[in-house]
């Protein structure tokens, strides 16, 4: 893929985030690994208008390397999980509304249905609270996504990241349809059925070999 190629793969996940509702206010923001660094989406710009060279290239010490805008204020940790993950290659984070209104209870998403497996493991956590922007976030969401591909931010929302942008963006929409089904049980006054480690084993083989990963 092309320096071109791929920042217009970034504004049209960042485009569709936000027509599916998940980035109320400007909110949100897309990233990806480029050139040692990353390429990011911009602060302040709608998506709707947000155009490849808005796109703000950094470098892994948060240094912008090209691009006249100012970069989105959740830098520090698109900088801080590439740092730790070698395995990621792009992230998406939202403010999808069902996901963020579990994450302001400061609980996760249990293994309630298989498809948890897709975001990495038995479950989604929630990180603890941190200021947005701040590297205390960062460090939060770090520590919430060892072994996971998708973590609620308290009070705040939601990060995805994968292979590539389409996984991140597959895995940020499930998360929301999981969140928003685990909130019409509890709504109902029932307790899920939770899978058992076993079964989420099984079930993340499975995924492995049809390739059903992000």
């Amino acid at each position: 893929m092309t320096e071109q190629e791929l920042r217009q793969e970034i504004v049209s996940v960042a485009q569709a985030i936000d027509r599916a509702g998940f980035c109320p206010s400007k909110s949100g923001n897309v990233s990806s690994r480029f050139g040692g660094g990353l390429l990011i989406t911009p602060s302040g710009l709608p998506y709707a208008q947000t155009k490849p060279e808005d796109l703000i290239h950094l470098g892994l010490d948060g240094t912008v390397l090209s691009g006249s805008r100012k970069p989105s204020s959740e830098w520090p940790f698109h900088v801080a999980i590439y740092k730790a993950r070698p395995d990621a290659q792009a992230i998406v984070h939202t403010h999808s509304p069902r996901a963020t209104a579990l994450s302001c209870t400061r609980r996760g998403i249990p293994a309630f249905h298989y498809m948890i497996a897709l975001c990495g493991g038995a479950d989604v956590r929630c990180a603890e609270y941190a200021t947005f922007g701040t590297p205390e976030l960062a460090e939060n969401a770090v520590t919430a996504l060892d072994g996971r591909k998708a973590v609620l931010l308290a009070n705040h929302g939601v990060i995805a990241l994968g292979q590539t942008l389409g996984g991140a963006h597959t895995i940020v929409a499930e998360v929301e349809n999981l969140a928003g089904q685990y909130l019409d049980i509890l709504a109902a006054g029932l307790e899920p059925a939770i899978l058992d480690a076993a079964e989420m084993e099984r079930v993340g083989a499975k995924f492995a070999g049809y390739g059903k990963v992000g």
